[in-house]
Parts: structure tokens; C-alpha cells; sequence
């Protein structure tokens, strides 16, 4: 009986997407030129929680472990964090609301800095439009984590914008250039060889 093999297009283009709208929505309250979270909800679920989910999955079906982990933590980051604005919000109620602790969220930050200095190691091994986004999520993180702890909170707060709306930026492009190539079937936007070539698997003895 013949096998069928499964195709799988490559989701990085919607994840990449995903991350960049709520990536830009995102900076954009916490630079000040939009107010309030509210709104920032259904980008976070939809965008930067459901399509980057849908891009691990496929990732995963690809035996892509490292964009199947990547897409797949970021997308329960930002479920989390929609709760998060949820609960401060008052959905729940306003005793949960009351009892937030915005430390816990800057525990949660650090636990994601660590996530992501990794897999920037790992992103070596990728192209570096990939390497330069995952250090960016590492300033946007450490800005986070900081300005949570109370430790230069303004300034890191404004940090942790910029480096996010930079996110954004990188990722628009990322997502362009890997549907454009493919389509003329050729370069047109670069995304750079990986800064680190990858072994070849070793021979079976």
C-alpha cells in the first residue's frame, strides 16, 4: 500500500503576521499613542495567541521543533497576558481584580526572557531576520521583567515599547519576504543565511 505523504505549506508567514499586529498594537498603548488594553484583547487572542498557535501546529506536523516550540510558547504568552488584562480589567470581578500582584507578571516575564535567550542560541541556526527578532523579544522581556520589579520602571517601560514596536517592524517584514520569495520563486527580500551552519546528522554506525 502506498503511503501519502502529508504536505504542509509553511506557516512561518502567519505566524510572523500574527506576532507583528499584536506586537504593533500593543506598543502602540505602551508608547502612548493609543490608551487602555481593552481593545488590545482580540488582537492578543486572535493574532498573537490563535494564529501563532495554528503555526506551531502546522510547525509541528513539519517535525519543525524549533518553530513548533517558538510559535507555540508565544501564542500561550499572549493568551495569558489577554487574561491578564481581563482580570485587571474587572471581567472576573472586582476582587480578583484587586488581588492582582503585578510582580507575579514580572516572575512570568523573567520565565519568558530565559524561554527566549535560548532560543535566540537556537535562532543562530535559522536566518537572521529570525535571530534579530528573537533579540528583540529579549529587550522587549527584560524591559518587562524591570519595569514590573519596580527597577528603573519608566525608562524600562519605554524600552520594552520601542524594542516591541521594533518586533513588529521585523516581523511585517519576515512575513513578507517568505511569501514574496516564494511566489517569484527567487530573493527579492533577504532574510539572511544563518549566523551558525547546522551540523550534518551523524552517520548511522
Amino acid at each position: 500500500m502506498n503511503e501519502r505523504k502529508l504536505i504542509v505549506a509553511d506557516p512561518t508567514p502567519l505566524g510572523l503576521f500574527g506576532l507583528a499586529i499584536v506586537t504593533l498594537v500593543a506598543s502602540s498603548q505602551k508608547l502612548g499613542w493609543t490608551a487602555d488594553t481593552s481593545l488590545i484583547i482580540p488582537w492578543a487572542i486572535f493574532l498573537g495567541s490563535f494564529a501563532q498557535l495554528y503555526a506551531s501546529i502546522q510547525d509541528a506536523k513539519k517535525n519543525n521543533v524549533f518553530g513548533a516550540t517558538a510559535f507555540g510558547a508565544y501564542a500561550f504568552f499572549w493568551f495569558g497576558v489577554a487574561m491578564t488584562w481581563m482580570i485587571q480589567l474587572g471581567v472576573f470581578g472586582e476582587k480578583m481584580a484587586s488581588l492582582a500582584d503585578p510582580h507575579q507578571l514580572g516572575v512570568a516575564f523573567v520565565g519568558y526572557l530565559i524561554f527566549t535567550l535560548y532560543m535566540t542560541i537556537a535562532s543562530l541556526s535559522t536566518n537572521k531576520m529570525l535571530t534579530i527578532i528573537f533579540i528583540l523579544i529579549d529587550f522587549l522581556f527584560l524591559g518587562l521583567s524591570l519595569s514590573n520589579f519596580g527597577i528603573a520602571k519608566e525608562p524600562m517601560h519605554l524600552f520594552a515599547a520601542w524594542s516591541e514596536f521594533a518586533i513588529a517592524l521585523v516581523s511585517f517584514y519576515g512575513s513578507a519576504a517568505i511569501i514574496i520569495n516564494a511566489q517569484f520563486g527567487k530573493i527579492v527580500l533577504p532574510i539572511g543565511k544563518p549566523w551558525v551552519k547546522k551540523a550534518e546528522p551523524a552517520a548511522a554506525v
